[in-house]
């Protein structure tokens, strides 16, 4: 959210008043301290402080510094000690050994090899230092806490607060309340390089964008996301075998956080946050692996999903006509042209139209569904349903839901409903107990059928204004919360009913932590080769921000599918951590589109199949290191500077890279880093000099760029 005009000077409507001068800094014992480690709190005035009289009518920032574990630091910067109703995200803290002292000059904490220190004798900054040099740092009015008048009433006399310099504005005696902000902008050096905030569908690398983490039923081709996270790697990269220097960002707000990615102030990243406090932590490490894997492991770790879902994953689509037969008919034409499933996904219609959801079989489409989950299981395959957390006004269970109070509700007690996917639409409540064990136990009749896992769609259009949680937490703070709550719900009831080493879901929202509930897909996407482009993209940035697995639609879900952009996205699919064929309105089943697509789907999951010793072994060191198994070149290479833009290839793996082709011509450019590379499909091999290559060529549907480190 940009608060400034210009670099000088503020908006009208927004009183903006920053930390000039600590007056008092002291070290707080962890026995003393709700915190993992011992503390800093430093509480800094919003004017000089000279003379007593300067202690009279001035706000004040209190800021404590801490530390959850080795090498990251912790700040949470707060005006007013408000009692808070959102949820912070869940974090696996460690008692952590700090060293903190404070000087004339300065306060200092360090944890592991990063340090803060706060100048406490002249104009109030920040300083992050790794290994002894600075990283990032707040500079002098960076952080603020703000007051927005604009929206309120004159001679509205509301909750007063205010901070002084508002009255003035006012006609005597007239006091409003307006929303109040957080905000905090940290120093970037020159040459880095932002990436992450979960998945972003714009140019990969972030600087220049204003970041709105806030859970959207977007598309893939917008800047709304379905998987926003507050956090981000900062990267300046090396050269000549040195690293370069990386750290990592999380801010610890479930509400909706704004950043302004080098865009309001052009070397600043700037975060702000509704509200009276903020909270965020700098993560220090010597590559982006070790950056990112610390905030992994800070948000609850990664969770490696079984080894069949690395297979190929067939769906019904979505508006298509299908029924017991349809199904049957695609599964035996996979098999009968000798293309492996593990899969198979029933899409939304398994229900009736209009009742999303009841989690009652279509009988008219589907009269004996045990029978054919028992005829799937018995080809090999595992059967995935369909669900989301949403109930319609016309589904059986609305009633239930209403009666018992499962649903958010308006601040009025009724349920909160409308119109958008569904008819009347309820939303159940995960914050209610009782709504979780009804949801569950509903999807626990399906399991017993027969059915292995759930897709758990949707999640994103959760009421933040005039809505009620049963916990009593804000409507803001519990939408972005939601995607944690709904997937947790129904991962825990798969491992409690399949086993700890047998439950997954198919997601597509997703929150801070959603690692633990693997795997994650990328939405709707369109059926042409920009958007291709586009969900790379997103999922680079996604895998940027502590996930390990990732997924997308092949060949796009929205339109109809060429006979091209199939067979290069099924290319691209079967090279992914997870590989579903899904669409809208079109069957996904090769021969539909020509026999060549059929020998390119048959070539690419034998490929994959061949792969999954190497991919599985990668997946569990991925996990283990809480990084992605698909990453981004800079990566794997930070060392190379020309990898820190590349967005249209990846590495599966630690060894594997893989350029899709984005084009109906075969046409394709890449880079290979320096080293001994062999191609995966046709054996060359080639050595790459010390500064690295670039490719233009030409492939045919049956071969792409896929090269192996050797």
């Amino acid at each position: 959210m940009k608060f400034s005009n210009g670099y000088w000077l503020g908006k009208d409507q927004y009183i903006i008043n920053s930390p000039l001068q600590v007056y008092e800094a002291v070290k707080v014992d962890q026995s003393e301290s709700s915190r993992s480690s011992d503390e800093l709190k430093v509480y800094a005035a919003y004017h000089e402080i000279n003379s007593r009289s300067d202690m009279l009518d001035v706000g004040n920032s209190t800021i404590s510094v801490f530390s959850p574990g080795k090498d990251i630091i912790g700040v949470e910067l707060k005006h007013f000690d408000d009692d808070k109703k959102d949820p912070l995200y869940e974090l696996k803290t460690s008692n952590t050994e700090v060293e903190s002292t404070v000087s004339d000059d300065y306060a200092m904490l360090t944890s592991g090899d990063l340090e803060i220190q706060i100048n406490l004798k002249n104009k109030f900054n920040v300083n992050f230092n790794y290994r002894g040099k600075r990283i990032t740092g707040s500079e002098f009015k960076a952080q603020a806490s703000i007051t927005d008048l604009s929206g309120q009433k004159l001679g509205e006399v509301m909750h007063p607060n205010t901070v002084i310099g508002a009255q003035s504005l006012l006609p005597q005696g007239q006091v409003k309340c307006a929303d109040h902000f957080m905000r905090e902008q940290l120093s970037l050096l020159p040459g880095t390089n932002v990436y992450g905030f979960g998945e972003r569908f714009g140019a990969f690398v972030k600087n220049g964008q204003t970041i709105n983490i806030i859970n959207q039923d977007g598309g893939t081709g917008s800047e709304q996301s379905y998987k926003s996270i507050p956090f981000y790697i900062a990267g300046k990269p090396g050269v000549a075998g040195n690293p370069g220097t990386y750290y990592g960002v999380f801010v610890n707000e479930s509400r909706p956080t704004s950043f302004e990615v080098a865009s309001e102030v052009v070397d600043r990243v700037s975060f702000s946050v509704r509200g009276e406090s903020l909270e965020y932590y700098v993560i220090a490490g010597d590559t982006p692996k070790d950056v990112v894997g610390k905030y992994n492991k800070l948000t609850g770790g990664s969770t490696l999903p079984p080894e069949w879902t690395f297979g190929l994953w067939l769906s019904t689509s979505f508006t298509t006509d299908y029924s017991e037969e349809t199904v049957m008919k695609f599964v035996d034409g996979m098999l009968d042209r000798d293309i492996p499933l593990s899969v198979f996904h029933f899409d939304c219609f398994w229900m009736k139209g209009f009742e999303w959801c009841n989690f009652e079989w279509d009988k008219e489409q589907f009269p004996d569904p045990e029978g054919l989950i028992r005829r799937l299981h018995d080809k090999g395959l595992k059967v995935c349903v369909w669900i989301n957390p949403y109930i319609s006004q016309k589904s059986p269970l609305f009633k239930v839901g209403k009666e018992k109070g499962y649903f958010i509700k308006h601040a009025d007690g009724n349920v909160w409903q409308w119109d958008l996917w569904q008819p009347g639409l309820a939303t159940v409540d995960f914050t209610n107990p009782e709504a979780v064990t009804w949801y569950t136990g509903l999807l626990k009749k399906l399991l017993d059928m027969g059915v292995d896992c759930f897709k758990t769609d949707f999640g994103e259009r959760i009421p933040m204004h005039d809505a009620i949680f049963y916990n009593g937490n804000s409507a803001e703070g519990e939408h972005n919360y939601y995607a944690h709550r709904y997937n947790k719900a129904v991962f825990d009831l798969l491992k409690r009913e399949k086993g700890d080493d047998e439950a997954v879901v198919f997601a597509r929202v997703a929150t801070v932590g959603g690692q633990q509930f693997p795997v994650h897909w990328g939405g709707d996407n369109l059926s042409q080769f920009h958007s291709m482009a586009d969900t790379l993209r997103g999922g680079l940035s996604f895998l940027s921000s502590g996930f390990t697995f990732w997924s997308h639609d092949i060949g796009g879900f929205e339109e109809n599918a060429s006979p091209s952009i199939y067979k290069r996205w099924t290319q691209f699919g079967l090279l992914s951590s997870h590989s579903r064929y899904h669409g809208n309105v079109q069957y996904r089943v090769p021969w539909l589109f020509d026999e060549e697509a059929v020998e390119v789907t048959r070539r690419f999951t034998h490929l994959k199949q061949d792969l999954m010793p190497y991919i599985y072994a990668e997946a569990k060191e991925s996990v283990a290191a809480g990084i992605p198994l698909m990453r981004p070149m800079y990566m794997e290479f930070p060392e190379d500077a020309n990898c820190a833009p590349l967005d249209r290839q990846y590495m599966l793996g630690s060894k594997i890279l893989v350029a899709p082709i984005m084009s109906e011509s075969g046409d394709v450019d890449y880079y290979l880093p320096s080293g001994k590379w062999e191609h995966v499909l046709d054996g060359r091999q080639i050595e790459v000099g010390e500064n690295g290559q670039w490719f233009a060529e030409n492939y045919d549907y049956l071969a792409l760029p896929v090269w192996k480190r050797v």
